[in-house]
């Protein structure tokens, strides 16, 4: 058939999803946006780690605070990687890159106390929050405005958390 691409040479082609954003602000915001992917989905995921492990006289209360913490850090996740693909890159594809790219600290200890849970949910959130005002600038710098203003949404759910871990770990 002549014209037609094999399905080889379609598994080959490069996702270009035009864009009007140049190859540097590509490249630029991409790669901003994968970190913070990676940084998403591994805060949910040490998020829910916490909540299935967390214990003690407070724990219902933790238990549903952060379980609807994760889904709201995840629900962003679909977002970022979606604003990636809209801008003209391409996203994370493993967890292997998500280890690679993330700035979350792990913690797979067998037993850590509530109160320290959420201070270092707290102290991730507030990390968080930093990482997306130097994307913030980044996405002026490359006059995308609709990635900014994903932004800035995301800047104020990651403070909410901060201060609901905060008031939630105050004796």
């Amino acid at each position: 058939m002549a014209g037609k691409e094999s399905s080889k040479e379609k598994r080959k082609a490069p996702l270009k999803t035009p864009s009007g954003f140049g190859e540097n602000a590509i490249k630029d915001l991409s790669g901003a946006l994968n970190e913070l992917l990676a940084d998403f989905f591994a805060l949910y995921f040490k998020t829910k780690n916490f909540h299935w492990h967390i214990s003690g006289p407070h724990f219902r209360d933790y238990h549903l605070l952060l379980d609807e913490q994760a889904d709201q850090i995840f629900a962003a996740g679909d977002d970022i990687a979606e604003r990636v693909r809209k801008i003209g890159g391409t996203t994370i594809r493993s967890v292997g890159q998500i280890s690679k790219l993330t700035r979350v600290s792990d913690n797979d200890a067998d037993y850590v106390t509530p109160d320290d849970m959420l201070a270092e949910l707290r102290e991730e959130n507030i990390a968080l929050a930093a990482r997306m005002r130097v994307v913030h600038d980044l996405c002026d710098e490359h006059g995308d405005i609709a990635t900014a203003s994903l932004i800035e949404n995301w800047v104020d759910e990651a403070e909410r958390r901060v201060w609901f871990l905060y008031e939630a770990g105050r004796r």
